[in-house]
């Protein structure tokens, strides 16, 4: 793009970058001249947002799921040529004046006629403005409309009885799509679709009405036949298999018929009525070349599929017989074999459920012409229909289209501490401090692995309503304070944008400097930390080692008889010189520290302690300093699904500005009586009283102001300065004499005679 534009940008600087200022139409029309590099996000999700998925969704004309550069240019665009006055979008009212629509042009006034549709639809016929409400609400506007404009049309679009029963059984068989009016109905496809299955299912039965005596030699109940057959044809095979074994084998007889001890073990149960408990077993007791029992001595689990299979299958395909050879079931199988082939290629079963007789009914009338003939009727009515909808997206874009703008092209929202930003989701209250940057997340250790990188302090948290059970989780920015009673596990309570609480439990932290005070303190804390588990580690083992001495004496006091006196331990000369080296090296090691201290005055001992301290605490202010200029929320947001095209910093004044501390309200008082207040003593303060007194004293002293003070006193206080105190200095200022203050003043002298 060129940067070289006749829009004339302002600028204005936040979070340590140039950002644009977007104040008037003239400013969202001109977004497409303005360099790409200069926005500070060119691209966001349309969920997880403080935004409305519906306006979101209309933006995202590729339906990827997230807004664009180009889409929220090519959005300004048509929403400003549908306006007389592009600055309407800086507004971001609710409702749409008619007389704000620019009618100049074919869209705009097809668009304007629509608007004033919808408002006499909805009885507001003299309404001069029609709000997002209006516009949205599509049943109320195409409630009483059977041809809307959508492709799709309803029984009641149909004007004869005809053609409203076919319509109807299109939409039993393959079922329906909705309209714009929120009723079923259905499309092109849909009757596509049903015409041709019925054709296919009405040549499937032509096919069979062709062959009848090969195909259907039962008549019209030869599908039941089969059906009885397919249904016990498993355990009749396995009865005949079982009677050919035990013609090939008679020992294999009483195996085939289980044994007793099966039989045992289900007669010591409660059995059913059908006995499914012996659906496992043969259909009938089995034997050499025995046939199939088709009215009695039948397995009780089977009997009612045997009773159909006679009935449906043997009576009408073999005559009325009382059993079944092997021989008759295989002429049985055979009979019904073209059947089964010609029903496994069955077509048209979708509208099986209508029957041949309606099938053929619909075939004979126009209902395939009439129905396509209604849906092109409607569609014809699209461009009204889309300008309809576009009424809506107009009033959507208005509404919302600057808020998005201010939190995409610049992040105003932000950083101008008014209105939070679209991302945004809530305010969390924990440890005494308010996060008013708070994200939602969906996998936390995802999401940290990338907003790690922003150098913030991150805690992730849980929140659960727990009266509806709604859950979300958050990720709160923490800038002020330190991190002492921030840890796993802290409860806390979130407020979403709505207002609604939840419960909220850290589940994860990432740990980065809040503040330098945390910093300068931070080795002290370790240092602190250390001794304490030091400490803790030295005491558990010291209570093992008295257990263990108290056990080691328990046993020697209880075979005190069975000892023997040991000889007593000589000194061991080297474990004494060794002591003695020792000694003398923590001698000289003291020597040397009390070495650095000497002609050091001791007043000058707090300073050196404070120059100590911040030696100590200078590496961590440092870093701290480093990582808190370099906070950037970039990261944080990349992770949600962003694409920032800028250092949004967060620096310790802004960072200041987003976690809140507990304050008391002005013009509070503070009642300091605490009856369960910790005693304190009164000697600590008297030694900082009367270190403060000596410190002073000292100081004046060393520095000869004390002395010059009380110098006419008969016995001067303190030391008197360093030049004074060396009257032999040489000229060159080392130390000169004073005389005139030094010397005792000599006699006057005698007058002559």
């Amino acid at each position: 793009m060129s940067t070289n534009s006749p829009h004339a940008w302002r600028f204005f600087c936040a979070g340590g970058f140039n950002q644009v200022k977007l104040e008037t139409g003239a400013d969202l029309m001109n977004l497409d001249q303005l360099d790409q590099k200069l926005w500070v996000a060119l691209a966001c999700p349309t969920t997880g947002l403080e935004f409305d998925p519906k306006t979101a969704a209309l933006i995202d004309t590729d339906k990827d799921g997230r807004m664009r550069a180009p889409e929220i240019i090519a959005a300004t665009k048509w929403a400003g040529s549908m306006l007389k006055n592009p600055s309407d979008l800086v507004k971001g009212d609710d409702s749409l004046p008619l007389s704000a629509i620019n009618d100049s042009i074919p869209e705009g006034k097809q668009l304007l006629a629509s608007a004033k549709q919808i408002l006499v639809n909805l009885g507001k016929a003299d309404a001069t403005a029609i709000s997002l409400a209006d516009a949205s609400d599509a049943n109320k506007i195409f409630i009483n409309t059977t041809l809307n404009g959508d492709g799709i049309i309803i029984a009641e679009s149909a004007s004869d009885e005809a053609t409203k029963a076919v319509i109807n059984d299109i939409a039993a068989c393959l079922g329906t799509v909705a309209d714009r009016s929120g009723k079923p109905g259905i499309d092109q496809a849909k009757a596509d679709a049903f015409f041709t299955e019925v054709l296919a299912f009405s040549d499937w039965n032509k096919k069979a009405e062709a062959e009848a005596a090969n195909i259907l030699p039962a008549g019209d109940a030869t599908a039941a036949a089969a059906a009885a057959v397919r249904a016990i044809k498993t355990k009749v095979d396995d009865f005949f298999g079982r009677c050919r074994l035990a013609a090939f084998d008679p020992r294999t007889v009483a195996l085939l018929n289980r044994k007793e001890e099966e039989y045992v073990a289900i007669a010591a149960k409660d059995m059913s009525i059908s006995a499914t408990e012996v659906a496992g077993f043969p259909l009938a007791q089995v034997a050499a070349g025995k046939a199939l029992p088709l009215k009695s001595g039948i397995n009780p689990a089977h009997a009612a599929a045997v009773a159909a299979l006679y009935a449906n299958a043997v009576k009408p395909l073999l005559g009325d017989k009382s059993e079944l050879t092997e021989a008759d079931w295989t002429a049985l199988l055979a009979k019904l074999g073209a059947f089964e082939c010609w029903n496994a290629g069955k077509a048209g079963a979708a509208v099986e459920k209508l029957g041949l007789k309606r099938v053929r009914e619909i075939l004979g009338g126009k209902a395939k012409e009439t129905i396509a003939a209604l849906i092109a009727k409607d569609k014809a009515l699209e461009p009204e229909a889309t300008s309809i909808a576009n009424v809506e997206k107009l009033c959507r874009f208005v509404r919302d289209l600057y808020t998005l703008c201010i939190n995409f092209v610049n992040f105003r929202d932000l950083y101008d501490g008014g209105e939070p930003a679209i991302f945004q989701c809530g305010t969390l209250y924990l440890d005494q401090r308010s996060c008013t940057l708070c994200l939602t997340v969906e996998d936390a250790g995802k999401h940290a692995s990338m907003a790690g990188l922003a150098g913030a302090y991150l805690a992730y948290c849980d929140c659960v309503r727990r009266g509806s059970g709604e859950k979300k989780s958050i990720v709160a920015i923490f800038s002020q304070g330190d991190d002492d009673n921030l840890m796993v596990g802290r409860n806390g309570v979130f407020y979403d944008r709505k207002g609604r609480d939840y419960d909220a439990t850290i589940t994860k932290i990432v740990s980065n400097p809040i503040s330098l005070r945390q910093a300068f303190w931070a080795p002290y804390k370790k240092l602190v930390r250390m001794i304490d588990e030091q400490i803790a580690k030295r005491a558990a083992a010291a209570e093992g080692d008295a257990t263990a001495k108290l056990a080691k004496a328990a046993e020697a006091a209880a075979n005190v008889d069975k000892t023997k006196k040991e000889e007593p331990k000589k000194v061991d000369v080297g474990a004494v010189a060794a002591m003695g080296v020792a000694f003398g090296a923590l001698s000289a090691a003291l020597a040397g520290i009390l070495g650095l201290f000497k002609g050091i005055a001791p007043w000058q001992f707090p300073l050196f302690l404070m120059v100590l301290m911040l030696v100590i605490s200078g590496p961590s202010l440092i870093l701290a300093y480093m990582k808190l200029r370099r906070r950037n929320l970039g990261p944080i947001l990349d992770a949600n699904g962003w694409a920032v095209n800028a250092k949004a910093k967060v620096n310790v004044p802004f960072g200041t500005s987003l976690t809140g501390i507990a304050k008391l309200p002005p013009g509070s008082t503070v009642d300091v009586s605490d009856r369960y207040a910790e005693k304190s003593a009164a000697w600590p303060k008297l030694l900082v009283i009367l270190f403060a007194i000596w410190w002073v004293y000292a100081f004046a002293s060393d520095m000869g102001i004390l002395w010059r003070l009380t110098k006419n006193w008969e016995t001067p206080l303190g030391n008197p300065p360093a030049a004074l105190s060396n009257p032999h200095a040489n000229k060159s200022g080392t130390a000169v004499a004073d005389k005139a203050s030094t010397e005792t003043p000599a006699a006057p002298a005698a007058p002559a005679k």
